[in-house]
């Protein structure tokens, strides 16, 4: 049983009753992001980014608190 344009039209007209033209995108963007993720666990490659981008926020982080550290604190002026 083909899906033909007609029927295609009146999914998109009730998707955007339902959920309104904001979330849209935003709806697309996590089916997106679910489905890369997906792929990546499938293929076994996921958990080795997993661990490089953890790596790396723990690294960012650590920097940025050594920089907070090293610079005095200016008084506040009233």
């Amino acid at each position: 049983m083909p899906v033909g344009p007609t029927e295609l039209i009146i999914v998109l007209v009730i998707v955007v009753l339902l959920f309104g033209a904001k979330r849209i995108p935003e709806l697309a963007k996590g089916i997106g992001t679910g489905m890369r993720e997906f792929r990546k666990g499938t293929s076994g490659d996921y958990d080795e980014e997993i661990e490089e981008k953890n790596k790396k926020k723990d690294e960012e982080l650590a920097a940025g608190e050594d920089d907070k550290s090293d610079k005095p604190r200016q008084a506040e002026h009233k």
